[in-house]
């Protein structure tokens, strides 16, 4: 059976984890407003609610597409 998950797929995904986790990790260590500096608490959570899914976006567009077989049927 075929793969019907795609390379880029997978790789956003797992850069979407990383990246959870590592905000996750981080809070749970620092948790605190020394985090990021000075930065208002607003700007913050700003940051840690983007970065994730701006990660797992810029991982899935960087990944080479899967080749695909010819449709059969044209």
């Amino acid at each position: 059976m075929a793969n019907k998950v795609e390379r880029k797929v997978t790789w956003a995904t797992l850069g979407g984890l990383a990246a959870g986790a590592a905000v996750t990790l981080l809070n749970a260590t620092v948790g605190d407003a020394e985090l990021m500096g000075s930065l208002p608490s607003a700007l913050q959570y700003a940051i840690t609610l983007v970065a994730p899914p701006l990660i797992t976006f810029l991982s899935g567009y960087a990944a080479p597409h899967t080749p695909r077989p010819a449709d059969a049927s044209s």
